[in-house]
């Protein structure tokens, strides 16, 4: 098991992850659709944003993705796996070097949208809510976290 740099050409492979990861939680086809620019990880985006791919077996089963933002504060903007390794330490093992990634470009903090279904695995690495985002689904709401790591 290896977390990589991402490279331009993954594109397609951490998007059909990104789908699969989201389908996972029971979204259907049409509203799977609707996000597709969303979920669509493009070569521009690897090559413009920090991204990483998680290795086992010589395949690629997840990924994650930061964005620098102002005032030493990243975002934790995609993280992903296949569904097959959901629940088995990957997301834990990318989400831990999400962090120590942080910790040495210096940062002090790391935000993100959560998916609903994932509030809890961001809590259980001390991310705290403090909003709760609209989204285009009625009575669905994103949480925004937060992370302290100074």
């Amino acid at each position: 098991m290896k977390i990589e740099r991402s490279e331009k050409n993954d594109n397609l492979i951490l998007s059909e992850i990104t789908f699969e990861g989201k389908a996972y939680w029971g979204y259907g086809k049409e509203q799977l659709e609707k996000w597709r620019n969303d979920l669509t990880i493009t070569q521009d985006y690897i090559e413009n944003n920090e991204t990483f791919k998680l290795i086992v077996d010589d395949e690629i089963i997840g990924y994650y993705s930061i964005l620098k933002l102002e005032n030493k504060i990243i975002k934790l903007d995609y993280l992903f796996l296949l569904p097959k390794f959901i629940g088995k330490g990957y997301g834990k093992f990318l989400m831990n070097h999400c962090i120590k990634k942080a910790k040495e470009i210096n940062m002090k903090k790391i935000i993100l949208d959560s998916d609903p279904n994932a509030e809890l695995f961001y809590k259980s690495f001390g991310f705290k809510t403090y909003n709760q985002l609209k989204t285009s689904i009625e009575n669905r709401f994103l949480p925004q976290m937060e992370l302290d790591i100074e």
